[in-house]
């Protein structure tokens, strides 16, 4: 499942993302849940005529009257997946569809709940970042595995599979916002039982659109992962 807003403006960078998903995909049963809060960059009409070329079985595009958040986007797209797993990735190449396959086989080898895509395991990293976006993200991970102990390396990505009602679950418990969602979501996983393992990924920064990550989002996080600590 994929979320979009202002992520690209053309057919060309729309099937650039299609295509290997595809590729990665091709002895799997799947199908892909655009969820679009009515973005001003045309976004629906790309999903619309990449429709026409993959099937709209194949590529499902499930719009909102506007920007409500990345919980309940998630929320919403759940309503229309078919399938007993869900990968929720986002749609503008920075998680990369090549690793879906190691994640759906991880998975099958360790019947898991969730796997995570972690940039700091030997074969994870980070490309297109700059010092203090690095520093920015280690620090976020470094202050949450030493107040919260998660056992997860990358609490900040957002790149994972679920078992369906695994996700349906967590949703309807996690209650922060921004990028302290992600760890929330890990934290709340481990606190119920649900087992977590990890496959490294490289987080390329993002090829359309640009980063939201910014003071508030910082201050935000922080106050996340503060409630958590003294509410887990």
């Amino acid at each position: 499942m994929g979320e979009v807003y202002r992520k690209s403006n053309s057919l060309e960078e729309r099937e650039l993302q299609v295509r290997p998903q595809n590729r990665a995909m091709s002895d799997v049963e799947y199908e892909i849940v655009i969820v679009d809060d009515n973005s001003p960059d045309g976004t629906q009409d790309i999903v619309r005529q990449l429709q026409k070329l993959y099937g709209e079985d194949r590529i499902l595009l499930r719009p909102r009257p506007g920007k409500l958040g990345l919980g309940t986007a998630y929320v919403h797209g759940l309503q229309f997946v078919t399938g007993d797993f869900v990968i929720l990735m986002d749609a503008d190449l920075s998680h990369h569809p090549k690793y879906i396959p190691a994640m759906i086989k991880k998975q099958q080898q360790t019947n898991c709940d969730i796997v995570t895509g972690t940039r700091y395991k030997h074969g994870g990293g980070v490309y297109g970042w700059t010092f203090k976006r690095k520093l920015t993200s280690r620090g976020a991970n470094f202050l949450a595995q030493t107040l919260l102990q998660p056992g997860v390396s990358d609490l900040t990505g957002s790149f994972r599979l679920f078992r369906k009602p695994v996700l349906e679950h967590l949703m309807r418990l996690v209650k922060s916002k921004g990028y302290a969602f992600q760890m929330e979501v890990v934290v709340r996983a481990r606190q119920l039982g649900y087992t977590v393992e990890e496959v490294p990924i490289v987080f390329v920064d993002r090829i359309f659109g640009k980063s939201k990550l910014g003071g508030a989002e910082i201050a935000l996080y922080l106050k996340g992962l503060f409630n958590l600590f003294f509410t887990t």
